[in-house]
């Protein structure tokens, strides 16, 4: 996208700088594991250990981190159901919610441009 900045009295297209909220989002979202754990929860609430099932070669310490990232960062709810057994379900809150429509496209580009090269490394 270009910008326009004004010099010597006529409109000029420049390189826009990279957004500072922009970068913050991608690197959010593109953090290690993040996009998979987003993209599970698209189908609905989940517990943790069907979060884990979903995204086999995640671990569970590094699952917990990135939920209470998303958790504390506002994309992730969870939710405690009293038991017995207490039962914690997490779903995308509005704000996660909101990115389903960046993430569907960044699937089907990913399903288009990379499927060859993915087949080719198995």
């Amino acid at each position: 996208m270009y910008a326009r900045e004004h010099t010597d009295g006529r409109d000029a297209p420049s390189r826009a700088g990279c957004c500072p909220l922009y970068h913050e989002a991608v690197e959010l979202v593109g953090r290690r594991w993040t996009g998979a754990i987003l993209r599970v929860l698209m189908d609905g609430p989940m517990r943790f250990s069907q979060i884990a099932h979903s995204v086999p070669e995640l671990s569970d310490r590094l699952l917990s981190e990135r939920m209470k990232e998303l958790e504390a960062r506002g994309i992730v709810d969870r939710t405690v159901h009293p038991g017995p057994p207490v039962k914690v379900e997490y779903s995308l809150s509005v704000m996660g919610r909101e990115l389903e429509p960046a993430l569907y496209e960044l699937q089907r580009w990913a399903r288009r441009w990379l499927a060859d090269r993915v087949s080719t490394r198995i």
